[in-house]
């Protein structure tokens, strides 16, 4: 049996994690990652793979993330990915639940763990958050990369599937969580790996990258008092598919006749509508009241359990494809990386 550490390639594309303090606040500092991870003894340690960092120029700050920097990630994936035995990004929080979730339907065929991190406090300053969400992350990388064939997030002792989670807290620790799906994995004194939740490997494991970026799509958060020309302004053309926010399990202000006439139009024009929940937990089903089945009459489709970023990111990956709206329609409402569940 091979003794070799595996190799794990660190894409340091920016975030919280790396910075340092300046007269102008937190800011990226070239370098000071590396510098940090061969100061800490930890991380040389024979329980940690060898890892080399990969870092971004210039360091992006999440909040200016686009379907562009979703593809540069995945193309430093696929371009190394004969090379290392898993990836680690370190990203910041802002948009790691879109980053996670574009890279789920993004990478196909993918065989070997992603996982993303980042930090609430930076890695060099007291009581950071950092320390462990990285050096863990690199030992699950390590121990699992055999046996992990997925994209996750790790944040706070607990492992993600990356199209299943959301960012809950902009202060706390604790800032993801996934609401209709268990952890992967729970980390306390033991590293436990739920692998009845763990997808298997595919088929065919050769990777292969799903651009992203010239579909046009976007989301709608639902409010008392809604005016329909809100709506119908996003609705417009080119776009090609929208993820309506809902209240509860996907009920829509029915007795509001241009807003739900607006949806109608879209719908017979061939843009695909998805229903997801506003509240963190539970499935847009509807068919439970009568506000939602007229959402149905109106063309939409349940998202069912997805999250907002899941069903928007899924929505751009089938339009990148050139497939007719009928069959974005029908696959949007389909399992196709773990991201939903299907009653």
């Amino acid at each position: 049996m091979s003794t070799k550490k595996p190799r794990i390639c660190i894409v340091y594309t920016g975030g919280t994690i790396g910075m340092c303090w300046t007269s102008e606040g937190y800011r990226p500092r070239p370098g000071s990652l590396e510098r940090l991870l061969t100061e800490l003894p930890p991380f040389r340690s024979e329980d940690v793979p060898g890892f080399e960092v990969m870092q971004y120029d210039p360091l992006l700050d999440s909040s200016n993330m686009t379907p562009g920097e979703w593809l540069r990630i995945a193309e430093d994936i696929r371009s190394r990915y004969d090379d290392y035995d898993g990836f680690l990004v370190l990203h910041g929080t802002d948009t790691m639940a879109y980053t996670s979730s574009a890279l789920s339907f993004m990478l196909e065929g993918l065989g070997k763990p992603v996982i993303l991190t980042g930090s609430q406090i930076p890695l060099g300053q007291p009581r950071s958050d950092g320390f462990d969400n990285l050096l863990t992350s690199l030992m699950i990388l390590g121990r699992h990369h055999e046996t992990l064939p997925e994209v996750c997030v790790y944040f706070h002792n607990r492992l993600f599937r990356g199209n299943r989670c959301t960012k809950v807290d902009a202060e706390g620790f604790d800032a993801f969580a996934s609401p209709n799906l268990p952890p992967l994995g729970e980390c306390g004194i033991d590293i436990e790996i739920n692998w009845e939740l763990v997808r298997g490997r595919p088929p065919e494991s050769r990777l292969f990258v799903r651009e992203m970026g010239s579909a046009n799509v976007g989301a709608f958060r639902i409010f008392p008092g809604i005016k329909a020309e809100y709506l119908s302004a996003l609705l417009s053309p080119p776009v090609q598919g929208l993820v309506l926010e809902c209240f509860g399990s996907g009920n829509a202000p029915a007795d509001n006749q241009e807003f739900m006439l607006a949806l109608r139009r879209a719908s017979e024009q061939g843009v695909v509508i998805v229903a997801v929940p506003q509240p963190l937990r539970g499935s847009a089903d509807l068919t439970l009241y009568a506000t939602g089945n007229a959402l149905l009459d109106a063309g939409v489709v349940s998202g069912y359990d997805m999250t907002p970023e899941a069903a928007l990111t899924k929505l751009y990956y089938l339009f990148e494809q050139g497939l007719p709206s009928d069959l974005v329609r029908d696959l949007v409402q389909k399992n196709l990386r773990g991201e939903v569940t299907i009653p």
